[in-house]
């Protein structure tokens, strides 16, 4: 059979795949994209961030009934029809998908379902099921993503042992449920199940949950937690897991004890690994890190000069946010273009309750790479928006270069988080000071006025709080 020829090829249609072929195709390229599932989307789509929120936002809705008890609204007690539930998350997934497919086909971007694998550096072949086709291609970006990863000695061949792929199905409602990590994976499906009934232990082996976040930031999260959760146990680890009747029996290491509990169900969230297994890189120059990723330059550019790669199979904080733009970079690149990563400004948001978001610097990095900086905060308590909804737990926080004034980093711990952390990283990526924010008019009564009132605060002239005024 006569290869297929194509100026791209796109291997994998997650967030950061299908951008690429699409932004490709506007440019005028001719783009083939190429995706294993039925459904183009990827993870992200499919089994990540959109049914991830789908739960989070139903299940939100039953702590928010209970919650309003206090204010004269009272409720009978939920009752949960999980076949609807899936029933519903499933309609979105597939209303997200078709549109995808719908994008493409507008775009005359070819699809081709199968396996992708590397014959050399400009030959793809795709086994389908109606056989084995052959892509010749100028430029290929990989977009192959990644999957759970489950430690060999916790993989018993058990469905009482789920990934995120499994727990997202909500098959029942387990009375108690283990979530081994404390990462935004494990402490977002703990919220989901905890609000279903479940009860949630958390176990984690480092100091403290969401390692990476603004620890003043994470309080609130942990806060909250620990009053949804049964517990948290921190620098604690599960040795063994093995299958007892109709439950998993765990044994673990914590507060210098040796625990032997049985759990219904258990939530394995250590983390993600690449999907580079399988494809055929061997015959092309691509090169990979000690732990499968592939290496690429800030031009998304592999070791092969015909290949890049992009999302989460490039390594780095694997977000779909950061894959859409690294596909864009990509095929700037491939287009002639002077486009690096560079220099990006990548929001990071936890779905939690309260959610957790942070751009730029954290204070930590800043103190870690011996940068100058000042701090101001906002407490949501002084927020007549968050008051009005009873929200007072969050807080938002500015670091700030002392000397230049521009605002170096910004988190934000409390409801809608997400929604407000992209005029931070506006501000950031515009290289703006804090002056820029404090004199732009914020809507009132709003939670974006935290931010205002937050780069106020580092003047020492904000009306809803008493700060220091600078010298």
């Amino acid at each position: 059979m006569d290869p297929i020829k194509t100026e791209i090829v796109v291997l994998g249609a997650g967030p950061g795949g299908y951008a690429a072929a699409f932004y490709a195709a506007d440019l005028g390229k001719k783009v083939i994209l190429v995706e294993r599932e039925k459904r183009l989307g990827g993870v992200c789509l499919n089994r990540g961030c959109i049914p991830s929120k789908a739960l989070l936002y139903a299940t939100h809705q039953i702590s928010a009934a209970r919650e309003s008890a206090h204010r004269g609204i009272t409720f009978t007690e939920p009752s949960v029809d999980l076949a609807k539930l899936r029933a519903w998350k499933e309609s979105i997934l597939t209303k997200l998908g078709g549109g995808v497919a719908q994008l493409a086909k507008m775009r005359n971007v070819q699809i081709i379902q199968g396996r992708g694998y590397f014959e050399d550096s400009q030959t793809l072949r795709v086994e389908t099921e109606q056989g084995q086709q052959f892509i010749a291609y100028d430029k290929a970006i990989i977009a192959v993503g990644s999957k759970s990863a489950m430690p060999k000695a916790f993989d018993l061949g058990n469905p009482r042992i789920m990934t995120s792929r499994e727990a997202l199905e909500v098959e029942d409602i387990p009375e108690n449920l283990l979530v081994v990590g404390g990462g935004y994976i494990g402490m977002e499906l703990g919220t989901v199940y905890a609000a279903l009934g479940s009860k949630i232990v958390v176990v984690e082996a480092l100091d403290n949950v969401l390692a990476g976040a603004d620890p003043d930031l994470a309080r609130p999260v942990v806060a909250n937690a620990k009053k949804a959760f049964k517990e948290i146990r921190l620098k604690a680890r599960v040795t063994n897991m093995s299958t007892v009747g109709k439950q998993i029996k765990v044994e673990m290491e914590f507060n210098g004890q040796k625990l032997e509990e049985f759990y219904d169900r258990v939530l394995v969230a250590v983390g993600r690994t690449p999907n580079s297994g399988d494809l055929g890189l061997e015959h092309t120059k691509v090169a990979l890190d000690d732990k499968g990723f592939i290496k690429v330059n800030a031009k998304q550019q592999t070791d092969d000069p015909n290949i890049y790669a992009i999302g989460d199979i490039a390594g780095g904080i694997l977000l779909a946010h950061k894959a859409h733009k690294e596909g864009r970079i990509a095929v700037e690149v491939i287009n002639g273009e002077a486009s690096t990563f560079e220099s990006v400004v990548i929001p990071a948001v936890v779905f939690t309750d309260p959610e957790l978001a942070w751009c730029g610097l954290t204070e930590a990095e800043a103190k870690e790479r011996g940068i100058k900086y000042e701090v101001s905060k906002f407490p949501w308590s002084a927020s007549g928006r968050a008051l009005s909804f009873d929200r007072t737990d969050g807080v938002t926080k500015m670091i700030i270069d002392p000397e230049s004034e521009r605002v170096l980093g910004v988190g934000i711990c409390g409801a809608g988080a997400g929604e407000l952390i992209a005029e931070a990283t506006l501000a950031i990526e515009m290289g703006a000071t804090a002056e820029d924010i404090a004199l732009t008019v914020h809507p009132h009564p709003t939670l974006s006025e935290t931010l205002m009132e937050c780069a106020e605060a580092f003047y020492g002239f904000a009306t809803h709080t008493m700060a220091k005024k600078r010298a």
